[in-house]
């Protein structure tokens, strides 16, 4: 009685944390994983942060045309020795000590500088708005990895499904099989090739299993996750962006965020190269000062000034011209890059256009094989069951009844990963799906 009851102690919390673990699984949707990952995704967050330090630089360089302000003051104490000339007969034997208090305000005004922050300020300006097209490339990325993430969790759980249904079948052709050997009607042979049917039939039971946890992991990566709870996606695989009429593709590719990011990024190496040339020019600056010294706090015998300043480099060992052939390399390797990115964005809009009719026209294809090799498959198995035919003919049919559906699903699947990089390539965000 005393193990029984210590094995209902331990057995009894264990089926509760079992049973927790269970409950655990969160049922998620398309649009939640969508929502999450715009919050946590941590590649979002990085381009947030990056459009940020643009904006940040552009302030930057906005303050070189506000005027400089600055102030300082001091306190000093001077002891003059024994027996120089501001030493007097009320001094001290040691010396006499004079404290004196200082103040200043200075002001410093830019005038002109060869519209070099003007030109500064609209290079920021268009960083700034690359910045904004590189976070809707991001965004266009995380929804290609989180749509493929979120097809992958579809297909492992209906792969569970079809090799739990192969494996029941396979069991069952084992058991005609086993009857029939039983009754001299078959050969070992066959017994054994059945029987290796399901043990294979288990084994893809139990690694579509593994792959339901590995898409899991997966998902949650892409939502942005710190804490892994196992999720069940809920949905079917349906495709949604057919496009089945060809698009004008170097059209289309007008509008593509990463093309958009080049032509920004183009632009403003071109406003570097106007900057760099406005280095030639001086720099004017007006410039004010208001402060005093005295002995005493608060100093109120005020000295003033006004004035006008420039500067202008004669000779610094040729950097002006260096960062100007840098600044012109610049705007030809940005120009190069954007026509670059216009071919390959146009043969991208190609390529998955392609692969998404392809993908659409397969798993029509393999429906039909399908539906073929089910029919195939009763009146075979009705046929082996009564001699009709042979275990070697009925099996074949078997496999290729099971194989279908195995085609079926991988092309569904296919089908969807497809749409999304077809998707992806158009430039569709994370916002794309609530158009």
């Amino acid at each position: 009685m005393k193990a029984r009851a210590n094995f209902i102690f331990i057995y009894v919390p264990l089926l509760c944390i079992m049973t927790g673990t269970l409950m655990a699984e969160e049922t998620v949707t398309w649009e939640e994983c969508v929502r999450q990952a715009k919050l946590n995704n941590p590649d979002l967050v990085s381009a947030w942060e990056k459009l940020s330090q643009a904006k940040a630089t552009k302030e930057i360089t906005r303050s070189n045309v506000m005027p400089q302000i600055s102030s300082d003051g001091g306190l000093t104490k001077t002891k003059s020795a024994p027996g120089s000339s501001s030493f007097t007969s009320t001094s001290s034997s040691s010396g006499r000590i004079t404290t004196n208090y200082t103040y200043e305000l200075t002001a410093q005004q830019l005038v002109f500088d060869g519209f070099k922050t003007s030109y500064d300020l609209s290079s920021d300006e268009r960083d700034i708005r690359a910045s904004r097209y590189y976070y809707d490339v991001t965004s266009s990325n995380v929804r290609l990895n989180l749509r493929t993430a979120y097809a992958n969790l579809l297909g492992a759980q209906e792969s569970l499904k079809v090799t739990e249904d192969i494996e029941a079948r396979r069991k069952q052709n084992y058991e005609l099989v086993k009857l029939r050997y039983e009754g001299g009607r078959e050969h070992r042979g066959s017994l054994l090739t059945a029987e290796a049917d399901v043990a294979q039939a288990s084994y893809e039971v139990t690694e579509a299993r593994r792959n339901i946890y590995l898409a899991q992991r997966q998902l949650t990566k892409e939502i942005g996750r710190r804490q892994f709870v196992p999720m069940i996606a809920q949905g079917d695989f349906e495709v949604k962006e057919p496009d089945t009429e060809k698009p004008e593709f170097e059209k289309l590719a007008e509008d593509t965020p990463l093309l958009r990011q080049l032509i920004e990024q183009k632009e403003s190496a071109r406003f570097g190269v106007n900057s760099a040339k406005a280095e030639f020019f001086p720099q004017i600056y007006t410039n004010a000062s208001v402060g005093n010294t005295k002995n005493r706090w608060f100093p109120d015998k005020n000295q003033w000034s006004m004035g006008a300043s420039f500067t202008l480099p004669i000779f610094e060992g040729g950097s002006r011209l260096a960062n100007l052939d840098k600044s012109k390399a610049l705007y030809s390797q940005y120009q190069a890059d954007e026509r670059s990115g216009r071919d390959g964005v146009i043969l991208t809009l190609a390529d998955t256009w392609t692969q998404l009719q392809d993908a659409m026209d397969l798993v029509g294809v393999q429906q039909k094989f399908l539906e073929a090799t089910r029919e195939r498959s009763k009146i075979a198995e009705s046929e082996y069951s009564i001699g009709l035919l042979s275990f070697d003919n009925w099996i074949i049919i078997e496999d290729d009844f099971v194989n279908a559906k195995k085609n079926l699903l991988s092309a569904q699947v296919n089908a969807l990963r497809a749409e999304a990089n077809w998707i992806q390539a158009k430039g569709g965000t994370l916002d794309y799906d609530q158009r």
